[in-house]
């Protein structure tokens, strides 16, 4: 019996496998643009802190207006994740961050752009059939130029692909290469001599990190 057809991470059929994610590989997500009513209503309901939705008391403050939440931020990431990588690729579920670090304040008008790079590749021990890459997802603030200025975002997280299914010839992955290869991250730890390996640090342009109590990988 023919196996069903490896999904994407939107339901589609996959074009990219496990395979296809080598390291050094970096991906661009293209380019987003922070809309200011959306940014405001997201903080509204998640994040209501004064320097996220209130104009007046934040004008006054040493921001100078409005920024945004960074979890609002990091969701603009998803979102380009899903849309230039997720889509095409045999995703399966994430074990989870090792990263995510806020760098300097995001506002209303922010055109960010997305890349993401394969840090690391080996079959996953934890799921047969699959691939565990590990990843670093950065934002980019641009200018009037459309030269970068600032790094606004970086995350270092996991990722489990499915591998490409046996008994055709491998179509070549469309996806554009750059960087360098760095250590590969093992699904039971980090890489020897990795810094910080598998410490999950949420951490704001302004303070301290933090480490929650390890958890299970879920989705």
């Amino acid at each position: 019996m023919t196996p069903p057809a490896a999904r994407s991470g939107t339901g589609q059929p996959a074009e990219l496998y496990f395979e296809d994610l080598v390291p050094g590989l970096t991906v661009d997500l293209g380019v987003v643009t922070v809309d200011g009513d959306e940014m405001v209503a997201f903080a509204r309901r998640f994040d209501p802190q004064w320097y996220h939705v209130d104009p007046e008391l934040a004008g006054e403050s040493r921001h100078g207006g409005l920024i945004a939440s960074g979890f609002y931020t990091v969701s603009l990431f998803m979102r380009a994740y899903v849309d230039h990588l997720l889509s095409r690729a045999a995703a399966d579920a994430s074990p989870g961050l090792e990263e995510l670090r806020w760098l300097a304040p995001v506002r209303a008008g922010d055109r960010l752009a997305v890349r993401v790079d394969v840090m690391g590749a080996r079959p996953s021990t934890a799921r047969p059939g699959l691939g565990t890459v590990s990843l670093t997802g950065t934002m980019l603030r641009l200018g009037p130029d459309d030269r970068p200025e600032q790094e606004v975002l970086r995350t270092r997280f996991r990722g489990w692909f499915a591998a490409r299914p046996t008994g055709g010839d491998p179509p070549a992955a469309d996806l554009p290469e750059a960087g360098t290869p760095e250590a590969d991250v093992p699904d039971e730890g980090p890489a020897a001599g990795e810094v910080a390996a598998n410490a999950t640090s949420a951490t704001s342009a302004d303070g301290p990190p933090s480490t929650p109590p390890r958890v299970e990988p879920h989705d």
